[in-house]
This record gives C-alpha cells, structure tokens and sequence, in this order.
C-alpha cells in the first residue's frame, strides 16, 4: 500500500483526540468475527475503551452467545468498525478474550455507565441486573492496529493515520 493511502504514526497519542472523538460521537461499532470456515459474522455493538494509556484497551459487555463464543475460540481476532454520515471512520483490529474476573466485570459495568470515551456507553443496567449478573459477560479486547481517518483528511489528500502496538509487529 502506498504512503498516499496511509500513514504509520508512532503512539496511540497521536491519534487520540480524533479516536475519542469519532468513537464518542459514534458509539455503535460493528463488530466482525470469523467462523470456523473463514467466513466473517458482523453484529452492531457497543465496546468502551481506555485510551488514556500508551496501551489502549477495549472492553465488551455482552450476551456470551453460541455463535459468538464459538467464532472466539476459532480466532480471537476481532475487528471493530465506526462510520459516521460524515465520513469519519475507526477501525480497530484486536485480539478478544473473555475475562471472568469480578474486579474487571465491575470496571467496565462503571466504564459503560460513565461513558469511555465520553459520549460511548450506555446504563447496562437496561439489560443486566448488575456486574455480577450470569448473563453479563465481558471481553476484553487487546488493540494490535487502529487506524482513523478523518473526512476532512480523505478530502484534502491526507492518508488514514494508522497505530501498530509495537509488541505485535506488522
């Protein structure tokens, strides 16, 4: 791929600011998991994230479903995608595991109260009894590549900012 179509940045905190932004705005993400045949699922969810770190981390609560579960355990590469009307976009390809922890269930019960970034989440309330209810169940979701790319850029010739978590390599 060229360099006119993306460009590596060298921490998280260079994108940031327009990760928060965009994902905040947006909310909804669709999430896509592959079965065991190698062929995608995509469900419109809602993760948070923890982006105040050289790390980000995402964090999943939701219903942990046949088919999901299944597609987990095949490939823990899962794959976040935020679109708005405006042509500002977020993908985040990540590494997904379940986490049964009470200290990490109770955490992201309160990131979704409060909203991570602000504007993401919602009261988990409205599905669950609390965070120690059975039915809640959470993935956490290690980032590898984020990559962001803003309207204005994609109209001015400026390439989609990509971070790669060092650790991982290309």
């Amino acid at each position: 791929m060229s360099n006119r179509t993306r460009a590596q940045v060298h921490t998280f905190a260079d994108i940031k600011p327009d990760f928060d932004t965009i994902v905040g705005s947006i909310n909804y993400a669709t999430m896509t998991t592959v079965d065991a045949k190698g062929r995608p699922r995509s469900r419109v969810l809602i993760p948070v994230w923890e982006t105040d770190t050289e790390q980000p981390i995402g964090w999943l609560g939701t219903y942990r479903t046949p088919v999901k579960a299944a597609h987990i355990a095949g490939n823990p590469h899962v794959t976040f995608s935020y679109w708005s009307p405006a042509q500002n976009t977020v993908a985040v390809d990540t590494v997904a595991e379940w986490t049964d922890e009470p200290d990490e269930r109770a955490h992201v019960w309160n990131l979704y109260r409060h909203g991570s970034p602000p504007g993401a989440g919602y009261d988990p309330g409205q599905f669950w009894r609390g965070p120690d209810d059975p039915a809640f169940q959470v993935l956490r979701l290690s980032p590898w590549r984020i990559q962001v790319l803003r309207r204005r850029d994609l109209i001015g010739g400026i390439p989609a900012r990509i971070w790669r978590d060092p650790l991982q390599g290309d």
